[in-house]
């Protein structure tokens, strides 16, 4: 028992490092460091950043025709200009004014009495509207 006592003298003497020290097991390195296992979900982490946020897209991407066109629609020049939108918003903003263009080739169409493949209840809503009004 004194021993014991002894023992917790000698710790609160030397303070709380030594309360975290635990014996070295077999395949620790000799430093008394653990060695640091990489994560167990490779999925989880993306790693570390290859390009700044300030790198111009026209040259991360001068191969890339198409790219270019959409962020020169969406008028971003940088990764981090580009990294604010989410894909889901790049896609709706670049199909706007695609289907504002179909809506007037539809009223056009309609208004000559015209529509496209299965199209022909538009006409009539159309047609509708516009004696209405």
């Amino acid at each position: 028992m004194a021993k014991k006592k002894a023992a917790k003298k000698k710790l609160k003497a030397k303070g709380k490092s030594a309360l975290k020290r635990v014996p070295k097991q077999a395949g620790e390195p000799k430093s008394g460091r653990k060695q640091v296992s990489p994560p167990a979900d490779d999925a989880a982490t993306i790693g570390r950043v290859l390009v700044s946020q300030e790198e111009k897209l026209y040259m991360l991407f001068k191969e890339d025709y198409h790219a270019r066109q959409i962020f020169e629609f969406l008028r971003v020049e940088t990764v981090k200009d580009l990294e604010q939108f989410s894909p889901q918003q790049i896609v709706k903003l670049l199909s706007q004014p695609i289907q504002a263009t179909v809506l007037r080739i539809r009223r056009k169409l309609a208004e000559k009495n015209r529509h496209l493949a299965d199209d022909e209840a538009f006409v009539v809503e159309y047609k509708k509207s516009q004696s209405s009004k």
